[in-house]
């Protein structure tokens, strides 16, 4: 590790400009100044890696104190000294301040370009710390105290692990997590930590059936069975993990009640594809990588992958010129695989969103009309355009070049269909999912991070622009009340709570006799473009499944309003089922339902901040899932952040093949999201192997020392 970690020291020079772009205000200094950071810097780094940043840091601020008397005035002492004295503490902390960004700024540099490390944008040296502590198997906690979990802590005194230990931040080298802290993530945020930058890294479980007794604590870290260290994790991107030797690998969940899933119902398992896999140019960004890790994906008996098809990528630079050059790639690599897939009509941009890493606009033709026609895109009440994806209201309308929106849409799917002909007549291509609004799902993009919203924020509704606005004037006259043209206006902000806002509290507006009126509406709206845009689908994709998403917008669910779900399209409210017309229409079209399991994949690890937004997963979650039952359509399931523990996993198979339905529902497949470098690691795949095995309704037999 320590060479890996000089390595990142030697390079982050040449990452200056990267590390500019952490908008961190990194500035120049002179020769002696620039030298002696990066002395400070190579220590901290080394520092990093044997657990003593405290000597480090203690060694940076003795040379501020050095720097203190160059710019201290001439004849400090005596009572000048004392005199300017607050103008030479402002000098001693612009500069401590200059210099700890400039250190911060090449190790994050140098992390990011060789390390993969999923840091946040405006991250600093604690994050640095946690995202090396959590890897060398520590435990971290809220406040960003580390301790080494119990399997380092039998290590040898003497060792790195006892060095580290003595930077532990008011912690004994002997102290445990409690209980209650369980599955701890290697670094991907949940929404919480992206909108709030608390909790850092942390997932924190509430109770379930697959919680461990108070006794027995979850392991971070994997021992081998001979008692040395545990080596750093390698990839898996090649072989299988049966090169591993079993019993070299000791059960780090013991005495986990766990349900037999042997003999259970088949359920296949696909794994999303990274958004970054298809370049600009629709080309495959590294083909080789990638069909080193779908074999080791074939390897733990992956039934298939799933990819998006992006609009902005493959018709990019002018109407009904199309290239698929990349995806037909992709293609060959799975069927040469024997792996099925399943493809994502993205009609969206990708960038912005929670878990975006990437970025990928609308076509720039589109772009280019919204310029000249901003209200092709949804508009919030401020005047805001979100061009994350077009508004429902030109749906019908010519504004496209001659087209309308779904037009556009059709010319696009069938263009993919007769493309990839050979690939639908041999089952390669085994679902096709319709994108119907952001991030692909059906709902109003009423909580964009872009415009300010941060959770549990109720949102804002998304129909100001001419075209919707047309539509709202157009109902209300032939209701009879032309003065309900108009959107309420005690409707609160982004970030406004249910019991702030005239509209959402209860007893509120939304349930008076115009509240109800515009919220039929704005929902009704939501049901008509879906219809709309999935019968073309079907003429698109005869005799193929498609599929629509719809998201799960659990906070503020236990509230008489449901204020977040009427904002993004579902009049939800508690004396209304929101859900039954949009199920009733995906049954018109014979389409499948993808109901993300909303946090059910980290739902015992959600931070204890969900509990602000009455939230209610559960009951959201089965209560979509029994209106679709109720109208007899199949259902598909996706996890929302990727997860890596068994107890995780065991919290999505018990949902995903229910306990006590007697009809054996289930749904008709599960996709695992997404593939990433840390679910390649070998002993995060293994522990993915035994959940693959157990959703295909195979005994596990445990592997014993």
């Amino acid at each position: 590790m320590a060479t890996d970690m000089q390595k990142l020291i030697v390079t982050s020079e040449e990452d200056d400009e990267e590390g500019d772009g952490t908008d961190m205000d990194v500035k120049e200094e002179d020769g002696d100044s620039e030298n002696r950071a990066k002395h400070i810097a190579d220590q901290a780094m080394v520092g990093v890696e044997a657990g003593m940043l405290s000597d480090s840091f203690d060694d940076q601020f003795q040379y501020h104190h050095e720097v203190q008397d160059q710019v201290s005035t001439p004849g400090g002492g005596g009572s000048g000294g004392r005199k300017c004295r607050p103008l030479e503490e402002k000098e001693r902390t612009k500069l401590r301040e200059r210099h700890r960004r400039a250190i911060t700024a090449r190790i994050l540099a140098g992390l990011r370009r060789h390390g993969n490390y999923n840091l946040r944008v405006r991250a600093d040296i604690n994050d640095v710390i946690a995202a090396l502590a959590r890897e060398a198997g520590w435990v971290v906690l809220p406040d960003g105290t580390t301790f080494p979990s119990r399997s380092q802590g039998s290590r040898s005194v003497g060792g790195p692990s006892a060095a580290a230990t003595q930077t532990s931040s008011h912690q004994s080298p002997q102290q445990e997590p409690p209980p209650s802290l369980k599955g701890i993530s290697p670094g991907y945020p949940t929404p919480v930590e992206y909108n709030s930058g608390q909790m850092k890294g942390l997932l924190v479980p509430s109770p379930s059936p697959y919680d461990l007794s108070a006794g027995a604590h979850p392991q971070t870290s994997v021992m081998m069975g001979d008692g040395v260290d545990t080596p750093r994790i390698q990839p898996l991107t090649a072989g299988t993990v049966d090169t591993i030797n079993a019993k070299q690998i000791v059960d780090v969940y013991p005495k986990l009640s766990e349900r037999e899933f042997g003999g259970s119902a088949y359920v296949p398992v696909y794994v999303m594809l990274p958004l970054g896999v298809m370049n600009m140019k629709c080309e495959l960004a590294d083909p080789d990588g990638l069909l080193q890790q779908l074999r080791a994906l074939k390897s733990a008996e992956v039934d298939g992958v799933k990819v998006d098809c992006w609009w902005g990528i493959v018709e990019a630079h002018a109407p009904q010129e199309y290239n698929w050059h990349g995806y037909k790639k992709l293609c060959q690599i799975v069927r040469q695989l024997k792996l099925k897939l399943q493809v994502i009509m993205s009609f969206h941009e990708c960038g912005g969103n929670v878990g975006d890493d990437v970025c990928i606009p609308l076509p720039h033709w589109v772009a280019e009309i919204g310029r000249s026609n901003p209200d092709i895109f949804f508009t919030d009440k401020e005047g805001r355009r979100n061009p994350e994806c077009l508004s429902w209201g030109i749906d019908k309308e010519r504004v496209l070049r001659g087209r309308t929106a779904v037009e556009v849409y059709f010319d696009y799917m069938r263009s993919f269909r007769v493309h990839f002909d050979e690939f639908f007549d041999e089952g390669v291509i085994s679902m096709v999912e319709i994108g119907l609004g952001p991030c692909g799902e059906l709902r109003y993009p009423s909580n964009p991070v872009k415009n300010g919203w941060r959770y549990p924020g109720i949102g804002e509704f998304q129909c100001y622009d001419q075209y919707l606005m047309r539509s709202l004037r157009k109902a209300a006259e032939a209701r009879g009340h032309p003065f309900w043209s108009r959107v309420p206006d005690n409707c609160g902000s982004y970030n406004s709570q249910p019991h702030e806002t005239g509209f959402f509290c209860d007893g509120g507006d939304y349930d008076g006799y115009h509240g109800r009126f515009f919220l039929n509406w704005y929902s009704q709206i939501l049901v008509d473009h879906g219809d709309l845009v999935l019968s073309l689908s079907k003429l698109a994709f005869e005799g193929t499944c498609i599929a629509a998403k719809l998201p799960s917008i659990h906070w503020w669910y236990k509230t008489a309003s449901h204020a977040a779900e009427l904002t993004a399209g579902f009049y939800n409210s508690c004396n209304r089922d929101g859900y039954a017309a949009i199920v009733a229409m995906l049954k018109k079209h014979g389409a499948t339902l993808n109901f993300c399991f909303s946090d059910l994949g980290v739902l015992n690890q959600q931070p204890m901040d969900f509990a602000d937004g009455y939230v209610d997963s559960d009951g959201l979650f089965w209560q979509v899932l029994n209106a679709a039952w109720d109208v007899s359509i199949q259902i598909v399931s996706e996890s929302v952040f990727p997860c890596h523990d068994r107890l995780a996993y065991n919290k999505i198979l018990d949902n995903v093949k229910p306990l006590n339905d007697p009809d054996g529902r289930h749904p008709l497949s599960f996709t695992y999201h997404r593939l990433n470098s840390v679910l390649m690691d070998r002993y995060n795949f293994l522990e993915f192997q035994r959940f693959v095995k157990r959703m295909h309704g195979e005994a596990v037999v445990e592997m014993q020392v």
